[in-house]
This record gives structure tokens, C-alpha cells and sequence, in this order.
């Protein structure tokens, strides 16, 4: 997932979560310090959210306000990839499964939502069956059913033509999946025959192989109902119905999104929502700056995650009131470089070596933020994530690069020199610091990189993600981050290197690796019941990917997060790659 998360989630798809007020208003919260805010009221200490909900609170009322230095590829739930998606969606759209709010890997523990209960698999883990909560409703009244949660899944995995934001693990492994048009096409109105609802309160997914995980995979929020007749494709996005514990008031494309609450959600099917704000807005394309200066006021939270800006994270870092306010935490992601295999030279494996050894990472990771914002990484796995184990295939005296390695290689590969373009995301300072880092160290081999710029909200409709386009566009290098679509080795591998995962638009396979082993391996590990034999699996999945050379792992990322004055029950979970729960946060005064 980019910033997965995904994930999940882009995991897309972001990483930080956001930098906040220099003071806190303490309610009812952990055991403070003897550090104090600017107000003098007690801080919980550093890292208090990475242990502990932080500001604990039942109180009702108020505004909590997100805010976006873009557009997010979308709010419709069952088109985004984006890991803060995956996060605040479960306020209007509710999975079949979610992650528990709580601290830190608390917050990977799994429990129903939408569901009264945990799957039940059968034949060995080919089958998994489902009952709904009772007495479960849309915003409108009308009843939840089964039959809502298979058109959810059939609309969100099998019309990549028209939804094509969101991973397709569905569409992978469901029966006969690759056969079926989905619901826009099929003219019979059955629709997968491998989803039976038996019931309205009953759904049964039959899968082609075993699937050990498949409760981590309908937490995913392809699985919230989607009433049919409300259905309009693409446009679904400008009138969700929602299945949660708010509902759209507003929602203006590009500018702004307001939510107020859902009159016909019933708390006694919901154990886990609170329902605590009055309205919750999110404010697009908003400048950077102006998101450093409102989270720092206590006034917003930096929905993406991305964090603030170099100048004012040395403000919080060098005072000891605002540093007590801070957590600092891995957030199961890598930041890294994909190689894309399809742009000659990199066709080559000797080609590609060569970028691995000329990259100076430790200026990338000064670009990036420094060691708070990560670890030089030499793995495809993150140490949070399970089948991480440490090696270093492209080790290079104190991770800065090691030219003449990199102009060893370039000759193997019947090279001299290299022209490319490498991608990053306009409105991501960070990431565009790292790629000119980057492209200073290629430089230094006879590897001359362009930086092409494009906007986060379509990074992966329109340009990084679409083969197409950056075949054209000699597009060789590709800036990216990831977090694990759910904390396990497959939950984090599978989109980015399963040749399954490579699609036309919303691709986040970027290097399109396609290694007949790897595929092989990630089928293998999925439908192994014992984890230290799955684990070891996504180990040897890890050290063939850098035997291949097909990404540059540059930095196994840290959230930086601060918690905002104003704002109640904050907890970092490692769940949604370290971000801030969104699901019951709440407000302090009106």
C-alpha cells in the first residue's frame, strides 16, 4: 500500500504521519512527564502514542480537520491504494475485517467489523465463510446485506478498466476469476460464481489455492457493501453510501470533502467506532507550508502522512517541549528506487547492478529527513515486517556508494555511459531532495538521470503506474514508497514483485518484475499453514529480488508524529504504516 499501505496499501501510499502542535491539551491521557507545552500543561512524553492511546477521551462535538497537499486517488473505497485511505475510509465504509485500534503492533491484532466474527476457512483454506453483524444499515435505512459485499468485491477487482486504483488480489485468486468481465459487462446480473451468498447475512468466497491470510485480505476496504443500484461506475466517488459511522455532506472534486454523522449507524453493531466529532472535513491541495503551520497550531492533521517540511521538523527536533509532543517509529515501509526491467538498458541485470552500487544512500537519507525519518535499508523487507532478515548484497564503504563497483558493472553490461529519466512526486519535497541526491551519485558512474515530476493523486493512473507510459517516456527509475498491505512477507511483496500484479493503469509492480521463482514462491509461502516455514519463504523471495537488482531499497522508513493540541485519543498503529488511528479521533473543545 502506498503511504499501503498499502496498505496497504500505497500502502500505496503515505509514510509519514503528521508533525504536530507544539503543545497538547491532556485529558484523561498516559501518565504525563515532567516535560510541559508551551501552555504549561503536562506532556504525555515522547513515543506516549507509540504505547498508549494518548488524550483519552469520550467527549462529543466538534471538528477535526485533515488536510492535503494533493488529491488522494480517491475517497470511493473500493478504488484507492493509498494507505491514509485505507485509514479513513473505515469512517464512512466498513470491511468485513479491520485492525484494532491500539499502539504500535498492537494495532496489527485483526478484528470483525462488518463481520460477527472471523473467517472460517475449510478445505484447507480454499474456502472461507463469513456472517454479517444483525441489524446492520446504510446511511439511508435500507438493510446491509451479503449480496452488497459480493457486488463490492466483483466492482473493485474485475472492471480494471473502470476501477483499476486498488490492488486485485480477488481478482488473483478467486475461482474462475480469470474468466469473469465483471459486473459491467455481465449481462446476467449473477455475477462470480465463486462468491456465494447463500443468505443475505452469509458470504462464501471459493478460492483457486490455499489463502492462510484471507482474513488480513478482507480488511482491506474492498470489502465494505456497495448497494448496486447506487452503483455509477467511476462516479460512484461523488455519492458514497456509506456503511459507517459518518456519511458525505460534501464532496467538491479537488477541493474539499465534509462528513457529518451517520444518523442510521447503530453502535450496538459497531464495537468499534465512537462516533466523537460533529463534522470531519479534509481540505485538497493545500500548500505544504500552510499544513506545517495549521498541524503545528493544532489545527489539522496532514491526512497523507507526509510529514512536514525539513525547516519545521528542526523547529520540533531542537526544542525539548515540542520534542516531548513527538513519536518517532518504524512504519512497516520502505522507500526505495524500482529499476524498471521493460527500459533498456535495464533490461540488463549487470545494468541495473550498476545503479545499486553507485547510489550514495546516506544522502538520501539526509534528503529524506535524516536517521529520525529512516535506517539505511539494504532489503526488500522492512525489520517490522515478518522474513526480514539483514543482508547487504550491494554493501558499499559507509553506504556511500562506491563508484568504480557501479563503472565494473556498466562495462559488463557493454556500457559506458546511461541516459534515463527517473520519476518522483511533485508535491513531495522529500522525495524530489532524495531523487536529486540520487541523481547526483548516478552521475559520479557515467549514469545521467532527468527528473521528471508529476502529481501524487495520479502518479499511478496516469505516469508511474502506467507501463505504457513509461516505456515512452524512458522512464528507468522510479521513486517510491510502500507499506505492507497487511503486516506479513506477503502482505508486503505481493504487488510490488508477483508478474500477476502488473497491470496497465494503477500499477504499482513498477519494475514489472515477472521472475518465474518469486511467483512461485509467493503461491507456496501463501498456502503454508506453518509461519516459520511461510517467513522463511519470504526470505529467499528477498534475497532473489536483490540478486536481480530490480530495486534500490533506500531507507526502511520512520513515522515521525505529533500530537496536535486540540485533538483526542491519538495512537500511532503500525496497522496503517504508523499513521495516527483516524477512527476515533475526536476533539478537545468546540
Amino acid at each position: 500500500m502506498e503511504g499501503k499501505a498499502p496498505i496497504m496499501r500505497r500502502s500505496a501510499l503515505a509514510a509519514i504521519a503528521a508533525i504536530g502542535s507544539a503543545s497538547l491539551l491532556v485529558a484523561g491521557c498516559s501518565k504525563a512527564d515532567d516535560n510541559t507545552n508551551d501552555n504549561g500543561t503536562p506532556s504525555a512524553g515522547a513515543n506516549a502514542a507509540t504505547k498508549d492511546v494518548v488524550n483519552v477521551s469520550a467527549k462529543k462535538g466538534g471538528t477535526v480537520t485533515y488536510e492535503l497537499s494533493d488529491v488522494p486517488d480517491s475517497f470511493d473505497p473500493g478504488n484507492t491504494y493509498y494507505a491514509y485511505m485505507y485509514n479513513l475510509s473505515r469512517l464512512y465504509a466498513r470491511p468485513l475485517m479491520t485492525f484494532q485500534p491500539g499502539a504500535g503492533s498492537k494495532g496489527n491484532t485483526l478484528v470483525p467489523d462488518l463481520a460477527a466474527s472471523k473467517g472460517v476457512p475449510s478445505d484447507g483454506g480454499k474456502t472461507w465463510t463469513y456472517k454479517l453483524r444483525s441489524g446492520l444499515k446504510y446511511e439511508d435505512g435500507t438493510p446491509i446485506t451479503s449480496k452488497d459485499v459480493k457486488y463490492a468485491v466483483e466492482r473493485s477487482n474485475f472492471a480494471r478498466d473502470v476501477l483499476s486504483l486498488g490492488p486485485n488480489y480477488f481478482q488473483q485468486f478467486m475461482a474462475g476469476g480469470d474468466k469473469y468481465k465483471g459486473p459491467y459487462k455481465d449481462k446476467s446480473g449473477k455475477g462470480l460464481s465463486s462468491i456465494a451468498t447463500p443468505d443475505d447475512n452469509t458470504i462464501v468466497f471459493h478460492l483457486n489455492q490455499a489463502f492462510q491470510e484471507f482474513d488480513y485480505l478482507v480488511a482491506a476496504p474492498q470489502t465494505a457493501p456497495v448497494p448496486q443500484s447506487k452503483d455509477k461506475g467511476v462516479d460512484y466517488v461523488k455519492h458514497i453510501v456509506s456503511s459507517g459511522s459518518y456519511k458525505f455532506q460534501s464532496y467538491d472534486e479537488g477541493k474539499q470533502a465534509v462528513l457529518v454523522r451517520n444518523t442510521n449507524w447503530d453502535p450496538k453493531t459497531d464495537p468499534l467506532r465512537k462516533q466523537l466529532p460533529d463534522k470531519i472535513v479534509v481540505n485538497l491541495k493545500v500548500n505544504p507550508e500552510t499544513i506545517d503551520q495549521d498541524v503545528m497550531a493544532g489545527k489539522a492533521i496532514d491526512l497523507a502522512g507526509t510529514g512536514v517540511q525539513a525547516s519545521t521538523q528542526a523547529k520540533v527536533l531542537t526544542d525539548t517541549a515540542k520534542k516531548a509532543n513527538t513519536d518517532n517509529t518504524y512504519g512497516g515501509r520502505l522507500v526505495y528506487m524500482a529499476i524498471n526491467t521493460k527500459v533498456k538498458p535495464f533490461d540488463k541485470v549487470e545494468c541495473r547492478k550498476a545503479v545499486q552500487y553507485a547510489i550514495d544512500k546516506v544522502s538520501v537519507q539526509t534528503a529524506e529527513g535524516g536517521p529520525i525519518r529512516g535506517d539505511v535499508a539494504s532489503t526488500v523487507l522492512p525489520p517490522d515486517i515478518p522474513g526480514y532478515a539483514k543482508s547487504d548484497v550491494y554493501a558499499t564503504s559507509g553506504n556511500k556508494g562506491d563508484a568504480a563497483k557501479a563503472k565494473e558493472q556498466l562495462k559488463a553490461c557493454g556500457k559506458s555511459s546511461i541516459s534515463t529519466n527517473i520519476s518522483a512526486r511533485s508535491d513531495r519535497p522529500q522525495e524530489i531532495d532524495a531523487a536529486t541526491a540520487i541523481i547526483n551519485s548516478l552521475k559520479t558512474a557515467g549514469i545521467n538521470a532527468t527528473l521528471k515530476q508529476y502529481p501524487s493523486g495520479k502518479y499511478f493512473t496516469d505516469y508511474a503506474g502506467v507501463p505504457k507510459f513509461t516505456e515512452k517516456q524512458n522512464i528507468g527509475l522510479i521513486m517510491m514508497q510502500w507499506g505492507a498491505d497487511w503486516p506479513s512477507g506477503y502482505g508486503f511483496l505481493q504487488q510490488i514483485l508477483n508478474g500477476k500484479a502488473i497491470s496497465q493503469s494503477g500499477n504499482t509492480n513498477l519494475s514489472q518484475y515477472d521472475n518465474k521463482d518469486v511467483n512461485k514462491l509467493l503461491g507456496q509461502a501463501i498456502a503454508t499453514q506453518d509461519d516459520a516455514q511461510r517467513n522463511s519463504m519470504y526470505t529467499q523471495i528477498d534475497k532473489k529480488t536483490m540478486d536481480d537488482a530490480v530495486l534500490v531499497p533506500l531507507t526502511y522508513f520512520k513515522v515521525l508524529l505529533a500530537r496536535p493540541q486540540n485533538y483526542t485519543n491519538l495512537v500511532s498503529t503500525a496497522a496503517f504504516s504508523g499513521q495516527y488511528d483516524y477512527l476515533n479521533i475526536g476533539v478537545a473543545s468546540k
